[in-house]
């Protein structure tokens, strides 16, 4: 049994060396373990420090990709030089090293396909009450996406299986981690999370560049994952808005044209119309977007027969 450590890495040469110094090089329930960094186009020296400090394998971009696009390059790479499970943590140290087996262990019983590390969110002082709030309601999103009850879905210190590394796929740039916990459990995949401990801040985090920039990009993300995974429930629910209050604007209408006041109500009955109408044309698109849902899974299904080749 082969493990891999991946690491997404970007301009990290200040504090990947405490990260990987942490790292184990021996796990139960494995022969080998391996580390692996994703160099997304750093300009320091990230790359010297990681050979440095004895990394296995090195994905190299030549220009910034993101966050996500690393983490799926790097699963890429660990599945091309035969892992069997694979896990992911930060170059910054976030996660406690020491808490690697608690990921692994699930997963070499074979009672679980991809675990997540909850960290104690309420009790971490450097996370500011609007990344709290909004790291709940983005797992609270991805609990009721993909039915099940993860707590800390933002987390990125997780393990998976190589047959679970398989089937995932992001279509976001900004970040995978909500994302492939919606897939898994949408693919019926065996998910469970385990609590994990944090270390103490070594930077200010990069996805957390500003409170508005990240309450956008956070407000993006939940919505399209809304779009992609629950497309019929999300445009029908716009639809049977937009309907509903067209038709309470025609209910008024007909109000007043009944008690002889109809005259000068012309304006709601026309958005009424167009509210309807809108409503009507929503719904329609609920359907084809469903029909969308149903090709890229079977997209997928083809993606993953072909790896099995």
């Amino acid at each position: 049994m082969k493990l891999i450590i991946q690491i997404p890495c970007y301009n990290e040469a200040d504090t990947l060396a405490i990260s990987l110094n942490a790292l184990p090089r021996q796990v139960e329930g494995f022969d080998t373990v391996e580390w692996l960094i994703i160099n997304d186009g750093s300009t320091d020296d990230t790359v010297k420090v990681a050979k440095k400090c004895g990394v296995d394998h090195i994905v190299n971009f030549k220009k910034n990709q993101g966050l996500a696009k690393g983490f799926m390059a790097g699963l890429k790479e660990s599945l091309a030089q035969g892992a069997d499970v694979i896990v992911n943590t930060d170059a910054d140290n976030q996660y406690e090293a020491d808490d690697i087996p608690k990921l692994t262990k699930a997963i070499v019983e074979g009672t679980s396909d991809y675990v997540i590390g909850a960290r104690p969110i309420a009790d971490t002082e450097h996370f500011s009450p609007t990344k709290k709030f909004l790291q709940k309601l983005g797992s609270w999103v991805v609990r009721k996406a993909s039915n099940t009850d993860i707590p800390d879905a933002p987390s990125g210190f997780r393990a998976m299986s190589k047959e679970c590394a398989k089937q995932l796929n992001v279509y976001n740039n900004y970040t995978y981690t909500l994302e492939t916990i919606i897939q898994a459990g949408q693919k019926n995949m065996a998910i469970t999370s385990v609590p994990i401990r944090t270390n103490p801040d070594l930077r200010p985090s990069k996805l957390l560049s500003s409170i508005p920039n990240y309450i956008k990009k956070s407000v993006v993300t939940i919505v399209r994952i809304s779009v992609v995974y629950k497309p019929f429930q999300f445009f029908m629910t716009m639809a049977g808005i937009l309907f509903a209050l067209g038709f309470i604007l025609g209910l008024r209408y007909l109000y007043f044209m009944l008690t002889g006041d109809g005259e000068g109500h012309t304006q709601s009955v026309i958005l009424a119309g167009v509210l309807m109408g809108m409503g009507f044309q929503t719904g329609l698109i609920a359907f084809i977007a469903d029909l969308l849902s149903v090709n890229r899974k079977l997209l997928e299904e083809i993606k993953l027969q072909a790896s099995h080749q």
